[in-house]
């Protein structure tokens, strides 16, 4: 049983920072994940993060679209146009804001877990 905080871990990599400190930054570039903390010392670099975030964004992106996009349909049925042009750029800002945030809560769910690399490959014979 891990006796990493789970909800403390999370939050910090939601917000871009070490899961364990909590003040040393997450990511050097976009979604480049620092190799170790400069803050702690904790070594990041064998997260593996994969195609968890940009699935995840997609799933969120596209209920909050389609729904917005659903709902003005029916209220204003507007033209074609119109839907790609209000609906397109919000998906698009929406998955470049979304991502960092996201993957660096999978990146906190990851190390409160002690998954991949973050001290619990020890227990696996």
């Amino acid at each position: 049983m891990s006796t990493r905080p789970l909800l403390a871990s999370l939050y910090h990599g939601a917000r871009c920072r070490c899961p364990k400190c909590g003040t040393g930054r997450l990511f050097g570039r976009f979604l480049k994940v620092e190799p170790v903390c400069a803050h702690c010392g904790e070594e990041l670099h064998h997260q593996r993060a994969d195609d968890a975030p940009p699935y995840m964004v997609m799933l969120i992106v596209g209920h909050v679209v389609i729904g917005l996009m659903l709902s003005f349909e029916i209220a204003y049925h507007p033209a074609m146009w119109l839907h790609a042009a209000i609906f397109l750029p919000m998906a698009i800002a929406m998955s470049l804001v979304l991502l960092q945030p996201v993957k660096g809560t999978l990146i906190g769910l990851q190390w409160a877990n002690e998954m991949h690399g973050f001290g619990g490959e020890e227990t696996h014979a």
